[in-house]
């Protein structure tokens, strides 16, 4: 078999496994949850514990509520992100180009990860109130710190002697910024990018919860008070769809972008 056919197989297997092992689970929780087996497990009414078949049922009948509140979610989760990647890479440069912005700043980035993002989310509610503002904030507070930490790792990756050898060729330091430090610290960039969408969700659910009237956390708590647990299995679902979606999309931009590595 030639190379290029193993690379083909073993890309397929990758994707495949995952796929298999989930389908199982989800067999045997229909399975189970359709004889009731799980209810009694818990020691609950069977409307408590949907199978799957019930949730894909709730989230097809209730299509249109779920999509207005995902977008909801999904702009929230996208702006803040938007945020935090300007602000982090901005804020990683600094202190990358000046040794006293590092050593003043460097520490509040890291003691500002030690405060729970629960505590400021009702306090960013308080002072913005219900609209998508605090939501926003909450995203961005929780990506900015992967982001910054990330970005700044990659530009202090660069190999010593390269820069050495580009002023020995009369280039400036932008230039040595542009052509070596950037293309150095664009795949820890990456990881951080990585890193934070997956949060992001999580984050913008955290906002939705301290204060909303529209979004997928909002949905929830409404469903969750009224025992709408079909539907809360439903927009648990379509938000890790959502962070499954925007994991895979930067994926595929760094395939892209990267293309050296």
């Amino acid at each position: 078999m030639s190379p290029k056919g193993t690379t083909r197989w073993d890309g397929a297997w990758r994707w495949a496994l995952p796929a298999l092992f989930l389908l199982t689970l989800i067999g045997l929780w229909q399975v189970a949850a359709s004889t009731g087996l799980l209810a009694d497990l818990f020691g609950l009414e069977e409307f408590l514990v949907p199978s799957p078949a019930e949730i894909a049922e709730a989230a097809w009948e209730n299509r249109s509520l779920l999509a207005e509140n995902a977008w909801v979610t999904l702009k929230e989760i996208l702006l803040g992100f938007a945020c935090a990647l300007v602000a982090g890479v901005a804020f990683a440069t600094a202190m990358h180009f000046s040794g006293f912005v590092l050593r003043s700043t460097y520490p509040l980035v890291i003691a500002s990860q030690t405060i729970p993002i629960v505590a400021i989310a009702p306090i960013l509610v308080i002072w913005f109130g219900f609209g998508i503002l605090p939501k926003i904030l909450v995203v961005a507070l929780v990506c900015f710190f992967p982001i910054t930490v990330a970005t700044l790792n990659g530009l202090s990756a660069v190999d010593p002697e390269a820069p050495k050898l580009m002023r020995t060729l009369y280039a400036s330091r932008w230039q040595i910024f542009q052509r070596l430090s950037v293309p150095t610290a664009l795949p820890y960039l990456f990881t951080g990018i990585k890193i934070s969408i997956v949060f992001a969700p999580v984050a913008a659910l955290f906002g939705e919860w301290v204060g909303a009237s529209s979004g997928l956390g909002h949905l929830i708590l409404q469903d969750n008070a009224q025992l709408e647990t079909a539907r809360v299995f439903a927009s648990v679902a379509i938000l890790s769809v959502i962070g499954l979606t925007l994991f895979g999309l930067t994926a595929l931009a760094e395939r892209r972008v990267v293309t050296w590595r």
